[in-house]
């Protein structure tokens, strides 16, 4: 994703991969909305949607018994193009932003390590070792997107604090012959360990998470076979496989690195920060943590934005990193407790919260709002400011995704849609002269070179809801500069082309020309 998102602001990033080559195995599943709301401003999303498989909902069983049931069909209807969770390994994902690249001409060097990495001031010297040579590079920028064991970060002297969970756990892709239903995720629970099947694209197929027997827990090389008891007491069903196409059993870890940059190097994904599985967020908060640091870099590198802005990139990921592993931790830490009292609450608190607060409509928008991520915020950081009256949308929030009316073109589109080329853009709302639009369009264009786009839209009854969402009563005016990774930077109930300057030059750090 990194080097995918450097590519669209035309820089061309050189990547390594220890790996042989793309990998068919991976342990990340769901790709959140927020993450297809990227991949469909790169235009690659028709691709995952097709080949992904979205989940209809979520049943929940304790010891065998049937407890509770989550409907996930259009949960998060009218607040993204994507409200539901879309079930697409990790591998696939990998080979969309492959065939990015490839469309690119950027190539991946396989087979190639860091060996070392070395400070030379406002550069970094890398020592690469590849087909039995050895090459020394000078870069400009250093991204550690190499795991939970990165390199980049064992080089850069970064601890990596947290823990390692108690138990052992496995992962499974199989085919089943049909006693799981397909259409949901089903996750089974009881007092000796829980197992969560994850329906795959294919018919009859599923991504099996579970505890590994204890019995088994000292064994070197446990085989799918071995497990099958434990997941048939679980269930309380007969699993049978009839195709087995990965295994594999591991350690869950919490860490997090204690900073995400350090001169011109920067962590992004899992070797930043790792967490439990719950609630699928790992793979999408690694791509969120590339698209946040690709416009920031690609504006220092193309000249437009001072260096300054860099150092943003860890003040507004590392409190989302942070916040993730708290809650993934506490959730994990209930599903996999084997006490009495957790098991108390999987048995009768737990279907109770999921059933009865299933039926309000703000628990539900809560819970997609974090499960997929369109309700991450950078309130806090520098980079924004809010002026005017207080609303309920600020600075900082993602740009709510709202259908429109073009009056111009006199066609149907959204926010989402006028903000999709790479770089700022700049939305104005309400009654506007044509006299002074055209001299906002003036302005950008002669101070800042294309590097801010702008869309006008006025008042109109078929907008209205546009307006109400956006709390700008007819008669009022609201301009809002939308940051390249659809972040609201700046809002304001003034139109004023001074204080916009102010914010651009001063807070943002765009150059004089």
């Amino acid at each position: 994703m990194m080097a995918a998102q450097l590519l669209r602001y035309g820089i061309q990033p050189v990547i390594i991969d220890s790996k042989p080559g793309p990998t068919d195995q991976s342990k990340a599943l769901a790709v959140q909305a927020r993450s297809l709301e990227i991949y469909r401003q790169m235009g690659v999303v028709d691709k995952v949607l097709q080949e992904g498989k979205k989940a209809k909902g979520l049943a929940y069983f304790k010891d065998g018994d049937y407890l509770a049931e989550l409907d996930l069909n259009q949960i998060g209807s009218q607040q993204t193009p994507f409200p539901y969770i879309l079930l697409y390994p990790q591998s696939k994902n990998e080979r969309v932003l492959l065939d990015y690249l490839t469309q690119a001409a950027c190539p991946v060097y396989w087979q190639a390590s860091l060996v070392t990495l070395h400070s030379l001031g406002a550069k970094s010297e890398a020592v690469l070792q590849a087909g039995g040579q050895t090459y020394q590079i000078t870069c400009d920028y250093v991204i550690g997107a190499d795991g939970a064991h990165s390199a980049v970060r064992k080089q850069m002297g970064m601890h990596f604090s947290g823990d390692t969970y108690k138990h052992k756990f496995f992962l499974a892709d199989v085919k089943l012959r049909s006693v799981i239903d397909d259409s949901l995720i089903s996750l089974y629970m009881d007092k000796r360990g829980f197992a969560g099947f994850f329906p795959l694209p294919e018919a009859d197929s599923f991504r099996i998470v579970a505890s590994l027997p204890d019995e088994l827990e000292d064994e070197e090389n446990p085989t799918l076979e071995a497990v099958l008891p434990a997941l048939n007491r679980i269930t309380k069903r007969e699993i049978h496989v009839e195709k087995i196409n990965w295994f594999t059993t591991y350690k869950l870890h919490h860490r997090m690195a204690t900073q995400f940059n350090e001169g011109n190097c920067f962590l992004v994904g899992d070797a930043a920060h790792i967490h439990s599985p719950v609630g699928g967020q790992g793979m999408n908060t690694g791509l969120q943590d590339a698209y946040n640091l690709a416009w920031k870099l690609a504006a220092v590198i193309n000249g437009k934005i001072v260096p300054n802005i860099l150092n943003t990139y860890g003040e507004e990921r590392m409190p989302v990193a942070k916040e993730l592993l708290n809650t993934t931790d506490r959730v994990f830490n209930v599903v996999t407790s084997r006490k009495w009292f957790g098991n108390l609450l999987k048995r009768y608190v737990v279907p109770r919260i999921l059933k009865f607060g299933w039926e309000k409509e703000s628990t539900r928008n809560f819970f997609f709002n974090r499960a997929s991520q369109i309700g991450i915020s950078y309130r806090d950081s520098k980079l924004t400011l809010s002026l005017g009256r207080p609303t309920e949308i600020k600075a900082g929030d993602r740009l709510p995704y709202l259908e429109i009316f073009d009056e111009k073109k006199k066609a149907n589109t959204d926010l989402h849609s006028w903000c999709a080329k790479h770089g700022f853009t700049l939305l104005t709302f309400g009654h506007v002269q044509e006299s002074f639009l055209f001299t906002i369009a003036k302005w950008l264009t002669q101070e800042y070179n294309g590097a801010i786009n702008f869309f006008h839209l006025p008042y109109s009854s078929s907008n209205q809801q546009v307006f109400d969402t956006l709390q700008i009563a007819e008669g009022t005016r609201k301009a809002i500069i939308v940051r390249p990774d659809m972040h609201i930077g700046y809002l304001n109930d003034l139109i004023d082309i001074s204080m916009m300057n102010n914010y651009l030059r001063n807070i943002v750090g765009f150059k004089t020309r």
